[in-house]
């Protein structure tokens, strides 16, 4: 008898499992990897990962991992998206952005951008960026009621705004085909640069252009909620939706104080956040961001239409490196990929030579592209909220949500966003963060390719024509790879004096087949410092302390097996330290060989989670590195 198609379950003749079968299978595979105690629900806990604000990733998710209903798209709590329609018919906004303070090389990049797949700028206007003045040379030739333009002006703000509105008018564009941001952004502003003496008039300001476009300009906001600020000083995830929240809740203070109802007030606000390599992270985040501002707009009377948060993604500058920049490439896909599916309205990636300087026509090209892919090659803006309905996303961004409303509670007791900088509440939070994440990072618990990992020591260098120094002053700019960079800029300096870079000699006792993974670790770990190692192989402490002599290195690490440690790594030690080793590293842990070891002239160890940038400043320093 035949069954017709849709009655058939494909897993119909499988016995249903339980999660407590499953972790009895862990509990095997743990066991053989040595953890012993790890029992049950202690098992899934072995495997699971900490994130930052207190978060954990499990290793399995199920059906009765359940959250509350995210809602469809278009509709409160916006998790699944401000629109019905998502980005299902026209993508998402390709925005470039462009800061090159020569007008007419400014508006070359830009026709070029326009000219192949971009869609609205982002100009970066003011100190250190595009003189506000040069906006007409710089917009030049470029079809104003068909490209919305962002602004990013700091503190000239008001005469940039005036600029483009005065340019909107001459160029006779309708009013209501005008469309993108003006930028305001006085909070932001006095977290960058620590001014607060000019913040009120700003505020004020702001407020006078909020209305302005409220009743001129329906599709120009005035204000942007730029969350890159506390992201670029180190922020977590939760941190940066914290104080976005207080941000805009600040701004809808203002403008309705000023006489915009709440409705109008959301309305003219624009938000804008980092996106990272870290996928999962990143998507919950922009739907946790929705979900946040819907409620606090809720709260405070606004209908539902105007309370959809309009969100601007660009590729983090946190994660990008100096050193091997075209990895950068790599991180900036899967960063523009998650805020795709996080549901981003408008996305810029960051071209690969952003952390060198000013990105020239090779990087813009394939920053653009890099997005072209995902559109119309990948298809990913083909499903709305293709994470939607996942257990794990969805209860990453329900705990995401939950971090950031406790960290916006806080800085409202504290008396809102300005007080809360004013006071350094902002600013020590984030650096406490920052110093936790900068251990991880020396500890290589957070690797970084190319840099803290798999460095290439004979990349020739990627110079670019360096960048305006930005608006500085308040919270800081920090970068994952600056402490491995830094050691990697003395091998440079000292390559440049001596014509040789900093040298090491690895002891590797007894044959290949011992010596290979710790010797092949220890020269991993120093070549991140730019180090380069000599390798001498053999088990006769002699031999090698010869080898050490004629190598013309003048430290040294043993590598081998633990067996062979046991052996002859006391030798061997006070050998090198009789030919003249400043320092004598082991590759391992001591164990309960310590005491014994140290008296035998061995001074520090290399091991998986050691801190790396300690161990090589220590190494650079006693090779006489510059």
């Amino acid at each position: 008898m035949s069954v017709p198609p849709e009655e058939l379950s494909l897993a119909a003749e499988f016995p249903d499992t339980s999660r407590e079968q499953w972790q009895r299978l862990v509990e095997g595979v743990l066991r053989k990897s040595g953890i012993e105690d790890a029992v049950g629900a202690q098992a899934e806990t072995a495997l699971s990962t900490g994130l930052q604000d207190g978060l954990r990733v499990r290793p399995l998710y199920t059906a009765e991992d359940t959250t509350a209903d995210p809602g469809y798209p278009g509709f409160p709590p916006f998790v699944r998206g401000n629109r019905p329609q998502g980005s299902a018919l026209a993508g998402w906004d390709v925005r470039q952005r462009h800061a090159h303070p020569d007008p007419k090389r400014s508006n070359e990049a830009v026709l070029a951008d326009l000219e192949n797949g971009v869609g609205s700028l982002w100009l970066a206007v003011g100190e250190g960026a595009l003189p506000v003045e040069a906006l007409p040379e710089v917009l030049e030739g470029v079809y104003l009621d068909l490209a919305p333009i962002a602004l990013d002006a700091g503190d000239e703000f008001v005469p940039a705004a005036e600029q483009l509105l005065d340019l909107y008018a001459r160029r006779e564009v309708p009013a209501a085909d005008a469309a993108g941001s003006l930028g305001g952004d006085p909070l932001g502003l006095l977290a960058r640069t620590g001014r607060e003496d000019d913040t009120a008039r700003q505020l004020t300001a702001a407020a006078a252009l909020a209305g302005r476009c409220a009743r001129e300009y329906p599709a120009v906001r005035a204000l942007t909620v730029d969350a890159l600020v506390h992201h670029d000083a180190g922020a977590s995830p939760a941190e940066e939706l914290g104080c976005s929240l207080a941000t805009g809740l600040a701004y809808l203070r203002e403008l309705t104080a000023a006489g915009l109802t709440v409705d109008e007030a959301a309305a003219q606000i624009d938000f804008r956040y980092a996106a990272t390599a870290d996928q999962f992270l990143t998507i919950a985040k922009f739907r946790a961001a929705r979900r946040l501002w819907a409620r606090v707009t809720q709260v405070c009377g606004a209908d539902p239409a105007p309370a959809a948060q309009r969100q601007h993604a660009v590729t983090s500058a946190v994660m990008m490196t100096e050193r091997d920049p075209w990895v950068n490439m790599l991180r900036t896909t899967v960063a523009c990929l998650a805020a795709g599916v996080g549901g981003a309205d408008a996305v810029t990636v960051l071209p690969f030579d952003a952390a060198l300087g000013l990105p020239d026509a090779f990087a813009r090209r394939v920053a653009r592209n890099t997005q072209a892919i995902l559109l119309e090659e990948s298809h990913l803006a083909r499903v709305i909220d293709p994470a939607g309905g996942s257990w794990y996303v969805e209860q990453l961004t329900d705990e995401l949500a939950h971090a950031a409303w406790a960290w916006f509670q806080e800085i409202e007791r504290a008396g809102g966003q300005q007080a809360a900088l004013h006071s350094g509440l902002v600013r020590e939070r984030i650096a406490a963060t920052w110093a936790a994440r900068s251990a991880d990072l020396a500890h290589r618990r957070e690797p970084i390719t190319g840099v803290s990992e798999f460095p290439n020591l004979q990349e020739q260098p990627v110079v670019r024509e360096p960048a305006p120094a930005a608006p500085g002053g308040g919270l800081p700019r920090v970068r994952r790879a600056e402490a491995f960079e830094a050691l990697r800029t003395r091998s440079d300096a000292t390559l440049a004096q001596t014509g040789q870079r900093p040298r090491l000699f690895l002891a590797a006792i007894g044959p290949a087949a011992a010596h290979t993974a710790r010797s092949a670790f220890a020269a991993n770990l120093f070549q991140v410092g730019g180090i380069e190692t000599v390798l001498g192989e053999g088990a006769d402490p002699a031999a090698l302390a010869e080898a050490f002599t004629a190598g013309g290195a003048p430290v040294a690490c043993i590598c081998s097996s633990d067996k062979l440690y046991g052996e002859h790594a006391e030798a061997l030690a006070a050998a090198l330290k009789a030919a003249g080793a400043r320092r004598v590293l082991l590759a391992g842990r001591p164990g309960d060989q310590g005491e014994a070891y140290r008296q035998a002239g061995i001074d520090g160890y290399i091991h998986a989670g050691c801190d790396a940038v300690a161990v090589l400043t220590s190494a650079l320093d006693e090779i006489g590195a510059v």
